[in-house]
């Protein structure tokens, strides 16, 4: 046998070792340790597009706002969002200090539940902007 063909072999049994150590070391993936809290200030949930499909947040307090029913100031809240692929937030979940409100929407209206500040009520509004108002 010559010098060539020992180095060969021997060559070739030394990979043939590196491969089956490499072998030996895969195991299959573990998922880590869930991680008890998850603390941040948002979370967005995307689509395989990039598009926010998801959200919630801290929104922070507005005290020059002007509300619908003419009041100024919109107390810090917490938003949760859910969004169609064309960008609408078909569900709105907030809450606040002095209560929460909730609306779901669609191509032909929405629906608003309020309950802080004059009273709790339901507004139904169509797409054509007919509005329904309930209160108690």
């Amino acid at each position: 046998m010559t010098k060539l063909q020992r180095l060969t072999i021997v060559l070739t049994a030394l990979n043939f070792i590196l491969l089956a150590a490499g072998l030996v070391q895969l195991r299959p993936a573990v998922a880590q340790e869930v991680a008890p809290v998850l603390r941040a200030r948002a979370l967005e949930i995307v689509d395989d597009q990039g598009r926010i499909r998801a959200e919630i947040k801290v929104l922070p307090a507005q005290p020059t706002l002007k509300m619908p029913d003419g009041a100024t100031g919109y107390p810090e809240a917490v938003q949760l969002r859910l969004i169609s692929s064309q960008n609408r937030p078909h569900v709105k979940l907030v809450t606040t200090e002095d209560g929460s409100g909730l609306v779901l929407g669609g191509d032909k209206g929405h629906v608003q539940l309020l309950s802080r500040g004059m009273g709790p009520f339901i507004k139904i509004v169509t797409e054509d902007g007919r509005e329904r108002t309930i209160t108690p």
